[in-house]
């Protein structure tokens, strides 16, 4: 029992990152209509770019924040730049555009950072919290700063005009342009908070990972696994979802000797393709019905 809980309270840690990572895939899903292959190396980028502070002896709760706000810029930009010109292209444009972002990313960061595995500092320190052995303080602190975003970002979406801008952008772009909303600058904005809550899951998830090119791999599919089984239509879903994949990863793990720790990743995958199966939704998400 005491085993159970120990495996319970860890899988929460974990997913509220995948949390993270699977509502930055929902929020460029409901912006532009398709997955954002390349979300986990522009997580890995962001989380460079805050070591780096770091190394300069910038204090961590100012290199954190800093870097949050240079991913939001940096999503901005790849808006701006990249994908509006490509509004409108086939479905696989976009798809190969996002691998070559994925290849990029990660060449860039080999090449300035080099493959070696880095370790990277926590503010909340690694001994157990509070004496216990079910969880540390680093997971504690990283469970509380996720739910904390995640709650600002409720709040933002919920009772600002910006945030129910975003919402009505996403549901219905051609209403939303009659009611005077600029779509294309929602969009960007999209882009951006993408960014932004994936630089947050990657400063937090690298101390246990440690940093290098590849560190987003695992995570990313962790956290789409998430993103599909709460539902791509839905930002709630999307929580939900990494919750509930961070805890049966660890359930699984642990008390299904085949899983083990080596075929843990297998178990999102087959989850990815029975949410598809099933119920292709999501949890949470709306059913689609189009005219042909």
């Amino acid at each position: 029992m005491e085993l159970f809980l120990q495996q319970l309270v860890a899988g929460l840690s974990t997913g509220t990152i995948y949390a993270c990572v699977a509502l930055a895939v929902v929020m460029i899903y409901q912006a532009i209509g398709r997955v954002n292959f390349s979300q986990g190396e522009m997580a890995m980028l962001s989380t460079f770019a805050g070591w780096q502070m770091i190394e300069y002896g910038m204090p961590y709760w100012l290199a954190f924040p800093l870097t949050v706000v240079l991913s939001f810029v940096f999503g901005v930009l790849i808006e701006r730049i990249l994908m509006r010109p490509l509004r409108g292209a086939p479905a696989l444009s976009l798809v190969i555009v996002f691998i070559g972002l994925l290849l990029i990313f990660n060449s860039v960061a080999g090449y300035i950072w080099s493959y070696t595995v880095k370790s990277f500092p926590t503010p909340f320190g690694t001994a157990p919290f509070l004496g216990s052995v079910w969880i540390s303080q680093h997971q504690v602190g990283m469970m509380g700063t996720t739910l904390a975003i995640l709650f600002l970002l409720f709040l933002f979406f919920r009772f600002t005009r910006v945030g129910l801008a975003m919402r009505g952008a996403a549901d219905n772009p051609e209403s939303a342009r009659l009611l005077g909303i600029r779509v294309w600058t929602m969009e960007g904005l999209g882009w951006g908070l993408a960014a932004a809550i994936g630089a947050v899951a990657g400063m937090l998830i690298a101390p246990i990972v440690f940093l290098e090119p590849n560190m987003m791999a695992g995570t990313l599919v962790y956290g789409f696994a998430g993103a599909v089984l709460g539902g791509l239509t839905s930002p709630g879903g999307a929580v939900l979802g990494g919750i509930i994949v961070g805890v049966m990863e660890n359930l699984a793990g642990t008390f299904i000797p085949v899983i083990g720790g080596e075929l843990k990743l297998t178990l999102a995958l087959i989850t990815i393709v029975g949410v598809l199966v099933i119920r292709p939704q999501g949890l949470l998400g709306k059913k689609m019905v189009r005219r042909v």
